[in-house]
C-alpha cells in the first residue's frame, strides 16, 4: 500500500502533464477564445500619463492637485519661441496670433523676458484647459501660423496624446528589434530551427493575454504600459525555453507525443520554482508607497503569471504540432562552452571573494553617494521628444521658469495682499499673481476696498443707483448693521462688489446705458476669468514664477520660506503648496521608505525561496549577496561618471534585478551542489558553468539587449532611464556570476555544508563490482545517478550509499555470486552472514504474503 502511495505521489507531475497533453485541443480552444477577448479588450485600456497621480494620497502635492481640479479653472497655455526674427517682426505676429480661434491673450513686450537678440517668446493662454479639444485646435493652428518660422512650442496642451503616439511608435520599434535579437540569440542557443517558431508562438500568446487583460485594473501608468510587453518577453521567456529544452531531451529516446508529458513532468516544479524569485522582485515593488510601483508590479506579475500559463497549456500541443519539423531541422548549438572560465574560477579561488568583497563595499559606498533626480525634465536621454527640445531650447535662451502655486482659505483679501507683497520681494520670485495684486486702474486693486461714492466714481454710476446697490449687497450678504448705521461708509471689496452689479444687471434690476453695458460686460468677463482662475470655493490661489530649478536644497528651502510667509496670516495648517517642485520633493521624501522596503522585501522573499529551494542557510546569503552586488556596482556607475539616476529607475530596477537575475545564479548553484555529489568541487564547478551558461547566454542577451533598446529608443525620460539602468545591471550580474559566484562557491563550499537545514549523515560508500543482491535505499552512481529504493540483483559496478526502508536499519548489499569478491574491506564471515539475513528476510516475506 505504502509503494502504491509512493509511486502515486511520484507520478503526480507526470499525471498533470498527460492529462494536459491529451486535452489539448480543448485547451487549443479555449486559448484561441481567451486571443480573440483580449485583442478586443486592448483598446479598453485606459493609460496614465501623469505620474504625479500616484503619490501618497496624503501628500501635499496629491492633496493641492485634488483642490486645484476641483475649485479653480487652469486654462491651457504655451510657450513659443520664433527664433531670427525682428521686433518688428514679432509685433506683427502677435495680431496674428491673437485672431486665432480658441486664443484668449497673447503676452508679448520688448521686455528680456520676451525678446532678446533675435528670438522672440510669446505666451499663449487659449479659452479651453489643457485638456479641452479647443486648446489642442487652437495650438495646432498656432503652428500653421508660424509654419515657415524657427519655432519651439513648449505646451502640456495635448502633450498626453502626444506623448503616448510617440512612445507608443518607439515601443513598437522596440519590439520588432528585440524579437529580431530573440531569433538570433535563439539560433545560436536552440537545437532546432523550427523551435524558434514554438517559442515566439508561446510568448505572442502570453503578451496578448496580458496587454488585453490590463483593463481590469481600471487606469495603468504609461510607463507600465509602454515596457510591460518587452519585460514580460525577456523575463519570461526563460519559460518555454527550459521546456523546449527538455522535450528535446526526453525526444532522443521516447516519441514526441510521450517525450512532451515526460517533458512537461519535469518542466512544472522546476519552470514554477524558477518563476518565484522573480514573482517576488515583482511583489517587492508593490508595497512602494509611490504607487507607481503597484502598478507595475501587479501589471508583471500578471505577465509572469499568463506566461506560465501559456508554457504549460500551449505550448505542449504547439510542441507537437512543430515535432515532424524540428526533427528536420536539427542543428548544431552554436554557444561554445566556457571551460577556461571553470578553470580560473579554480586557480582564483581564494583571490576574488576577498577583493570581491572590498569592492562590494565600495560599491555600497558609492552607490548611496549617487546623485538622485526626481523630474523628468532632468532626466537625460538618448532621445528627446520634440517637447523636451523645446523646452530646453527656450529655457537656454530665456531661463528656466518654474511655477509654483500656493493656496490659501480665501476671503481675507487683506492678509492676501500683504502676503503677496512680501513674496514679490523675495529675490527669486520673477512674478506673483493673485486676486489681491491684480490692477484695475492706477489707483485701485481686484480685492481693494470701495465706499458707494468711490465705487459710483469708477464705474460712472449715479451713486444714488450705487447706494441701492450697496444696500441689496449687505441684504444678500446677510451684513444689516450698515443698512441701519448708514450706507455712505460701508465698503466693499471692487471684485465682489462687480460681480454682484453684473449679477443685478442680467436679472433686470438695474439698468445701464450701452456704454456702460459693453464696459460692464467686458470688465465682467477679465473679473470672472481671474476668479475661476484664482479664486474657489473655500481657497484662493496665488501663481508665482520662480528662477529656481524644479528641484535642489535651494528651491525646497525657498520654498519652506514662502510657506512661512503665508503661514504668519492663514496659518501653518492652512497653506497648500503645489507644483513640480513639490511634486519632487514629496518624491523624494517617499524614496528613502520606498528603497528600504524594495531593498529588504526583494532579498528577503528571494532568501526565503532560496532557503526551502536548497535546503541551506549559507547557501541563499551568497547567492543574494552576488546579486545585490551587482545592484550596487550597477548604480555606483553613474556615481562615478557624476552622472544622476532618476529615482524610479533605481527602485524598479533594483527588484527587477534580484528577482530575475538571480535565476542566473541560481541555475549554476543547483548544478554545482548535484554534480560536486559525484565529481570533486573543482571539475563540479568547471562542469557546473559549461552546463548553465547557454541559459545564461539566451535569457541575459535578451534581457540586457531589451533594456539598452529602451534606453535608446524610448522617447519617454522615465521608460528610458528604467531601460539604461536594466541593461547595465543585467549585464553586471552576468559577469559576476560568470566570475565572481563560481569562486565564492567554492570558497565558502564549507559554509553551504555547515549550515545546511539538516545534517545529512551519510552512510560510508561502498564500491562494489559484480553481481549483487541489493536492499534497501540506494543513493550513489551506477554508470550515472542513482537516488532510489532497490530490492533486486544488481549486475555492473557502482559505488553506493544505503539505508533501510526500516528506520534505524542499515541497507543491505549481499554477494549473489560468491565466485566473485565484490565487497572489498568485508570478510568472508559478514558476507556469509549478510547473505544468511536476506535469505530469511525474504523467507518470511514469503510467509506473509
Amino acid at each position: 500500500m505504502e509503494e502504491k502511495q509512493e509511486k502515486e505521489k511520484g507520478n503526480f507531475w507526470l499525471t498533470v502533464a498527460s492529462f494536459i497533453v491529451n486535452k489539448r485541443k480543448a485547451i487549443e480552444i479555449l486559448f484561441v477564445l481567451a486571443m480573440i477577448y483580449s485583442v478586443l479588450s486592448i483598446n479598453k485600456v485606459q493609460v496614465n500619463q501623469d505620474i504625479t497621480s500616484y503619490l501618497p494620497a496624503d501628500s501635499e502635492t496629491r492633496i493641492g492637485l485634488s483642490l486645484m481640479e476641483e475649485q479653480f479653472t487652469t486654462y491651457g497655455s504655451a510657450k513659443v519661441m520664433v527664433s531670427n526674427i525682428t521686433y518688428a517682426q514679432a509685433e506683427d505676429l502677435v495680431d496674428d496670433l491673437e485672431n486665432i480661434e480658441g486664443v484668449k491673450q497673447i503676452e508679448f513686450d520688448d521686455s528680456k523676458d520676451h525678446f532678446t537678440g533675435a528670438d522672440a517668446l510669446f505666451s499663449v493662454t487659449f479659452d479651453g484647459t489643457e485638456d479641452e479639444q479647443i486648446s489642442k485646435d487652437a495650438l495646432e493652428e498656432v503652428k500653421e501660423t508660424l509654419d515657415g518660422y524657427d519655432v519651439y512650442v513648449s505646451s502640456s496642451v495635448g502633450e498626453e496624446e502626444r506623448s503616448a503616439e510617440s512612445l507608443s511608435q518607439d515601443m513598437n520599434i522596440i519590439l520588432v528589434l528585440a524579437v529580431v535579437i530573440i531569433v538570433a540569440v535563439l539560433m545560436l542557443s536552440t537545437k532546432a530551427y523550427l523551435q524558434i517558431p514554438v517559442l515566439l508562438i508561446t510568448f505572442g500568446v502570453a503578451a496578448v493575454l496580458n496587454m488585453g487583460t490590463n483593463y481590469w485594473f481600471g487606469t495603468i501608468s504609461s510607463v507600465t504600459n509602454s515596457i510591460a510587453v518587452v519585460l514580460q518577453l525577456a523575463l519570461a521567456i526563460d519559460y518555454a525555453i527550459i521546456l523546449c529544452d527538455r522535450f528535446m531531451e526526453e525526444h532522443e529516446t521516447l516519441d514526441a507525443e510521450e517525450a512532451v508529458k515526460v517533458a512537461l513532468s519535469k518542466a512544472i516544479p522546476e519552470i514554477s520554482s524558477s518563476s518565484l524569485t522573480t514573482i517576488s522582485g515583482m511583489v517587492a515593488m508593490m508595497f512602494m508607497q509611490f504607487r507607481l510601483g503597484y502598478d507595475m508590479g501587479i501589471i508583471l506579475v500578471k505577465a509572469i503569471i499568463l506566461s506560465l500559463i501559456s508554457v504549460f497549456f500551449l505550448m505542449p500541443g504547439v510542441l507537437l504540432i512543430f515535432a515532424k519539423g524540428i526533427d528536420k531541422t536539427h542543428h548544431k548549438c552554436y554557444v561554445p562552452k566556457i571551460t577556461f572560465v571553470g578553470k580560473f574560477a579554480n586557480l582564483t579561488k581564494y583571490i576574488i571573494p576577498p577583493v570581491f568583497i572590498v569592492f562590494l563595499v565600495f560599491a555600497f559606498w558609492e552607490s548611496n553617494h549617487c546623485q538622485y533626480i526626481y523630474d523628468t525634465n532632468s532626466i537625460v536621454s538618448a532621445k528627446k521628444s520634440e517637447s523636451k527640445i523645446a523646452s530646453e531650447k527656450i529655457e537656454n535662451t530665456f531661463g528656466a521658469s518654474n511655477q509654483l502655486v500656493v493656496m490659501v482659505p480665501k476671503g481675507d483679501y487683506d492678509s492676501e495682499k500683504k502676503v503677496l507683497g512680501k513674496i514679490e520681494k523675495l529675490d527669486y520670485v520673477n512674478s506673483a499673481l493673485g486676486l489681491a495684486n491684480v490692477a484695475i486702474n492706477d489707483d485701485y486693486m481686484l480685492t481693494d476696498k470701495l465706499n458707494p461714492r468711490q465705487f459710483a466714481e469708477l464705474t460712472d454710476l449715479d451713486v444714488e443707483v450705487v447706494q441701492i446697490l450697496y444696500t441689496a449687497y449687505a441684504y444678500n450678504e446677510e451684513q444689516y448693521g450698515p443698512v441701519f448705521t448708514g450706507i455712505d461708509d460701508y465698503e466693499v471689496p471692487i471684485i465682489d462688489m462687480f460681480l454682484f452689479l453684473y449679477d443685478q444687471y442680467q436679472e433686470g434690476y438695474v439698468t445701464l446705458d450701452a456704454d456702460l453695458d459693453d464696459q460692464l460686460t467686458s470688465l465682467y468677463d477679465t473679473l470672472h476669468d481671474a476668479q475661476l482662475q484664482l479664486q474657489g470655493d473655500d481657497y484662493s490661489r496665488f501663481v508665482l514664477d520662480l528662477s529656481l530649478p524644479a528641484e535642489g536644497q535651494e528651491t525646497y528651502d525657498a520654498m519652506d520660506e514662502i510657506r512661512g510667509i503665508a503661514a504668519k496670516y492663514f496659518g501653518k495648517d492652512n497653506v497648500i503648496l503645489v507644483g513640480n517642485s513639490t511634486s519632487d520633493h514629496d518624491l523624494e521624501s517617499s524614496f528613502a521608505s520606498d528603497n528600504i522596503v524594495i531593498s529588504v522585501l526583494t532579498a528577503l522573499f528571494v532568501m526565503i525561496i532560496l532557503f526551502f529551494t536548497f535546503q541551506s542557510a549559507g547557501l541563499p546569503v551568497l547567492l543574494v549577496l552576488t546579486i545585490q552586488g551587482s545592484i550596487w556596482i550597477n548604480f555606483a556607475v553613474p556615481a562615478m561618471r557624476g552622472q544622476t539616476i532618476f529615482f524610479i529607475a533605481y527602485l524598479i530596477v533594483s527588484a527587477i534585478q534580484m528577482g530575475a537575475t538571480i535565476d542566473y545564479a541560481i541555475v549554476i548553484s543547483s548544478r554545482y551542489m548535484d554534480l560536486k555529489q559525484r565529481m570533486p568541487i573543482k571539475d563540479a564547478i568547471t562542469e557546473s558553468l559549461n552546463q548553465a551558461f547557454p541559459t545564461i547566454f539566451t535569457s541575459g542577451t535578451i534581457l540586457t539587449c531589451a533594456g539598452f533598446l529602451i534606453g535608446e529608443i524610448a522617447s519617454d525620460p522615465t521608460v528610458a532611464s528604467i531601460g539604461v539602468a536594466l541593461g547595465r545591471g543585467t549585464l553586471i550580474s552576468i559577469i559576476l556570476v560568470l566570475f565572481v559566484l563560481p569562486q565564492i562557491l567554492l570558497f565558502g563550499d564549507f559554509i553551504i555544508e555547515k549550515t545546511a537545514l539538516a545534517m545529512n549523515i551519510s552512510r560510508p560508500q561502498k564500491e562494489v563490482v559484480g553481481r549483487v543482491r541489493v536492499t534497501g535505499h540506494v543513493k550513489g552512481y551506477v554508470q550515472g545517478e542513482i537516488d532510489a529504493d532497490v530490492s533486486g540483483v544488481f549486475q555492473g559496478q557502482m559505488k553506493v550509499s544505503l539505508d533501510s526502508h526500516i528506520p534505524g536499519r542499515h541497507g543491505e548489499v549481499t554477494h549473489d555470486d560468491t565466485q566473485n569478491p565484490m565487497l572489498p574491506g568485508m570478510t568472508q564471515d559478514e558476507n556469509v552472514a549478510a547473505e544468511s539475513e536476506t535469505a530469511a528476510k525474504e523467507e518470511q516475506e514469503e510467509k506473509k504474503s
